[in-house]
């Protein structure tokens, strides 16, 4: 299967895998609707191939701002293929130390975001005959460590509402897929409020084969994309050699 001319939406795309995602698409000939909140790293995106991106900043907490983006997909495309939930943070903290307003961003972002994401493509792909959903998971949603019980949390519920939603509108010929990275080598770092924790996060990160590449999350992504119309792949875990 061609990816070119099909139009995808991405959110989380200012950075990271949403930017890598988007900007290999484009080396494919797709089209691309970004959205994030940071306007001038998506025009920067937006400058390699204006012809072939539409941009817009993006709250993914707010169903007006996400039903808006997609909106732009439709007048400017005229379809949505598939729209890319990947926006998330992931501020880290032991439970006991009470940090109630990220648990709460995080279940803004990580879960609603998803959600919002679903809600403002569903209605368009139900009209077109087609579609594909797909969502940055994590391998935190197969497992929990300490310093990441509300993070993971967020994550399994992904992980739940993608499989209810696979099981919802395969009749409906929309697809699903979920995308579970380990450590990847992003800007997520910057989601912790405490400097010493996010430190020590890219420190961890340091090494040979400790981490991925954004890039190597994209191929995962487009290899979900490419697959044959009659394959739905519904889940990628993908690792670091060296993550256990």
């Amino acid at each position: 299967m061609s990816l070119k001319e099909k139009v995808i939406v991405i959110t989380g795309a200012s950075s990271g895998i949403g930017e890598a995602t988007a900007k290999l698409l484009l080396k494919k000939g797709a089209n691309v609707v970004i959205g994030a909140r940071r306007k001038e790293r998506l025009r920067q995106i937006a400058d390699l191939s204006k012809d072939h991106v539409a941009y817009q900043v993006t709250d993914v907490t707010n169903l007006n701002s996400v039903n808006s983006l997609v909106k732009m997909a439709v007048d400017r495309f005229g379809k949505v293929d598939a729209i890319y939930n990947n926006a998330g943070i992931m501020p880290l903290s032991l439970l006991s130390e009470n940090h109630h307003e990220e648990w709460q961003e995080m279940l803004n972002v990580n879960i609603m975001g998803v959600l919002n994401g679903i809600s403002a493509v569903l209605p368009i792909m139900h009209k077109q005959g087609f579609g594909h959903i797909l969502a940055t998971d994590s391998v935190a949603g197969h497992q929990t460590i300490s310093t990441a019980a509300v993070y993971s949390g967020t994550k399994y519920a992904v992980r739940a509402i993608m499989n209810g939603l696979r099981i919802e509108e395969n009749k409906n010929c929309i697809k699903t897929s979920i995308i579970s990275p380990g450590a990847v080598l992003t800007e997520l770092y910057r989601s912790q409020s405490d400097e010493v924790s996010a430190r020590r996060l890219q420190n961890m990160w340091k090494g040979e084969n400790k981490t991925l590449s954004a890039d190597d999350v994209a191929q995962a992504v487009i290899y979900a994309l490419d697959a044959p119309e009659r394959v739905n792949i519904n889940e990628i875990v993908v690792r670091p050699l060296a993550e256990s």
